[in-house]
């Protein structure tokens, strides 16, 4: 298996990347995200990769570092979600608001990756909700109570990053009298209060 490759860049398109290996040009799918830091066409490079064989294919799938690749092979782990449709979601979002958005239930946040719909989040939560509960998330945001998800939701949409959103919902109250609009609103004040 190939795990790492390190070379010279010598070209980017919009999905891919060649890295030249000891006069050997791989070439490598990755997030748009990856590729936007790659580096210049010339310079040296190093990506984590995941080499991915079928029946009739053969691709190579390369990431900034190992806690991408590692949430990537999370994903494909799947039933009917392959390696296009993890990058997609990889290329939407970082690996920190991914794994938030399936430990906490968020469907509406999977659903914004092309590809995505209710029905294929709703298995990517199924089936992955404790795996990334249990192994990714670190933070005490592992603990948010399911009642304050959509409110994560919503920061994150906003632009607010997972760890932001956290210290945010950490701060409201708990009381499950409040609208969701509410609950929004405390959490904002919270950013208008810094």
């Amino acid at each position: 298996m190939i795990s790492s490759l390190s070379g010279k860049l010598e070209s980017i398109s919009s999905d891919c990347a060649i890295v030249n290996v000891g006069g050997i040009g791989f070439q490598v799918y990755m997030p748009t995200s990856t590729l936007s830091i790659l580096g210049s066409v010339g310079e040296e490079v190093k990506v984590y990769t995941h080499f991915h064989l079928w029946e009739d294919n053969a691709a190579l799938y390369g990431f900034a570092s190992a806690e991408e690749l590692g949430l990537f092979q999370t994903l494909i782990s799947v039933s009917g979600l392959g390696p296009k449709l993890a990058i997609a979601m990889l290329s939407v979002m970082n690996v920190e608001k991914l794994t938030m958005a399936i430990a906490t239930g968020s469907i509406e946040l999977l659903t914004e990756v092309p590809g995505i719909g209710k029905k294929v989040a709703s298995r990517i939560i199924l089936e992955l909700k404790e795996k990334i509960g249990a192994g990714w998330i670190t933070t005490p945001a592992a603990q948010i109570a399911q009642e304050h998800a959509e409110v994560m939701a919503a920061l994150t949409s906003m632009g607010y990053s997972v760890a932001e959103a956290n210290r945010a919902v950490a701060t409201l109250p708990s009381s499950s009298d409040l609208s969701l609009e509410e609950k929004i609103k405390l959490a904002l004040q919270y950013f208008g209060g810094k």
